[in-house]
């Protein structure tokens, strides 16, 4: 048996005489505890139907084993060296096929709008100038708080509100935090 064992463990594929040795070391053992047991009825006839039934199974499992070893090929996060641009590219078309294709029909063609080249250029391009983090977030503050005290003035003094008030709030905000922001990055320069 260690004989058989060396011959799987040297050899990238499985022999087919091996495994056919091993399914009649094999049959020959069932025949050992079936006899002890008093079960043996069939004789020669089910030995070696369980002989063939133990061969096929061995080839069967062979050939899966083999497959999965051809099929398996290096993954492009498994080799060394610089990722290309092409694999990086590659690598996000296939992830947003997959994802797209588990998307409803409308979010599907939303989804392939949104992630064309130019709206994902220009998207990018406005998120690091206009459309900052800090930007929004002071504009949507200001719009609040000056149109809540112009609301409250307008309120005690009796004059109507144009409606125009929000949008200047936003925009008095915003510009306040585009300069807070670039102001934090000059002085420490991170952004």
């Amino acid at each position: 048996m260690a004989t058989n064992q060396e011959k799987l463990n040297s050899t990238p594929e499985l022999n087919t005489e091996v495994l056919r040795d091993a399914g009649e070391q094999h049959s020959e053992r069932l025949k050992e505890r079936r006899e002890k047991a008093g079960e043996l009825s069939g004789g020669e006839a089910s030995h070696e139907q369980a002989r063939s039934d133990a061969l096929e199974q061995a080839i069967s499992v062979e050939k899966k084993h083999l497959s999965k070893e051809t099929a398996v090929t290096p993954s492009p996060a498994a080799r060394r060296g610089a990722i290309r641009k092409q694999d990086l590219d590659a690598t996000y078309q296939r992830t947003m096929k997959q994802v797209q294709s588990e998307l409803s029909t409308p979010s599907r063609a939303f989804s392939k709008v949104i992630h064309t080249k130019v709206v994902e250029k220009t998207s990018e391009a406005l998120e690091s100038t206009v459309a900052r983090p800090n930007a929004l977030l002071a504009g949507a503050i200001g719009a609040f708080v000056l149109t809540l005290a112009i609301y409250l003035l307008a309120k005690h003094f009796g004059y109507r509100l144009s409606g125009s008030e929000t949008i200047a709030g936003f925009i008095i905000g915003w510009i306040c935090g585009i300069v807070f922001d670039y102001l934090k990055v000059m002085i420490t320069g991170k952004r």
